[in-house]
């Protein structure tokens, strides 16, 4: 099989024509049919069902798209790595983020980022779906506590430290260890913050059971929920450390060490890295030399 005449079938069934593949890749309509008849010759089949005004997939060519195409893009952009060798980073770089570290942290960081490599235009899509990289077209996706995946390659770029928060006016419970304590909670749609609460206040082992008031869909309204008097959350200390909150009116009862919260910038393990996502993880990684997403206090 020709591995040219099929990235030119790929290219013109990504693009829905011959017309629409020539204007994208600037090649003749005409060298693009030929090379597409000539794919087909050689199977011994039709892969396009071609009329007057429209163009489409047969079966058969449907297969071999959906077979070939991620295969030919990974050919392709190893062609290009190599063709250009250390050349400095530059292109479009598609990046997935969280919606809680795209809404306080991305945009000082991609401003950062900006200043440092001028030819490479950051996409930043605040989503907190776990996306699929190599099929949506992403280079790199930022993840909290994301789970193995054969698939995907990485680092853990900064970690945070998950507490226990009261609004100011309501105390730590009194006990002994061992007690569980019902307290009025406000809680994640996710299921991340379900069961029993565990944290250590002044040497005591303390166990709560949140007690559902609201249910909110991310941590920026439940951090407010609190602060508002709605009733204890857990919310990461990174959250707490921005200089929009009221620390005065919150009570930091202490931390939860069995809810650790990792950061990852991950890229597919099934591309050749680029240069610009080289760059990137670099950056972002050297943005945290600590590994702490929270100013020390």
């Amino acid at each position: 099989m020709d591995l040219a005449a099929l990235a030119d079938f790929n290219l013109v069934a990504a693009q829905g024509g011959f017309g629409k593949a020539s204007r994208y890749s600037g090649r003749p309509k005409a060298t693009l049919s030929r090379r597409v008849m000539d794919l087909e010759d050689s199977l011994g089949v039709r892969l396009f069902e071609r009329g007057t005004r429209s163009l489409r997939l047969t079966e058969a060519g449907r297969a071999l798209y959906e077979r070939t195409h991620p295969l030919v893009a990974e050919i392709l952009e190893a062609g290009d790595l190599v063709a250009t060798g250390l050349s400095p980073p530059r292109g479009r770089l598609r990046i997935s983020a969280p919606v809680l570290f795209s809404h306080t942290l991305i945009g000082k960081l991609a401003a950062g980022f900006a200043r440092a490599y001028h030819d490479v235009v950051l996409e930043i899509n605040a989503e907190d779906r776990n996306v699929e990289l190599v099929e949506e077209n992403y280079d790199v996706a930022i993840r909290v506590n994301p789970r193995p995946n054969e698939m995907l390659v990485g680092r853990c770029f900064a970690r945070d430290e998950m507490l226990v928060v009261a609004p100011a006016s309501m105390p730590v419970p009194e006990g002994q260890d061992g007690d569980v304590f019902d307290v009025p909670a406000v809680v994640l749609a996710s299921g991340f913050d379900s069961g029993h609460w565990n944290f250590t206040h002044e040497g005591r082992q303390i166990t709560l059971n949140p007690r559902e008031r609201l249910r909110m869909s991310s941590l920026i309204p439940v951090r407010d929920a609190v602060l508002a008097g709605a009733g204890v959350g857990l919310l990461p200390r990174s959250l707490l450390s921005l200089p929009c909150v009221d620390k005065a009116a919150l009570n930091i009862w202490g931390p939860v060490p069995d809810r650790p919260i990792e950061l990852w910038v991950l890229h597919s393990s099934r591309r050749l890295s680029s240069s610009k996502v080289n760059a990137f993880v670099d950056y972002l990684s050297n943005a945290f030399p600590e590994r702490k997403l929270f100013a020390a206090e």
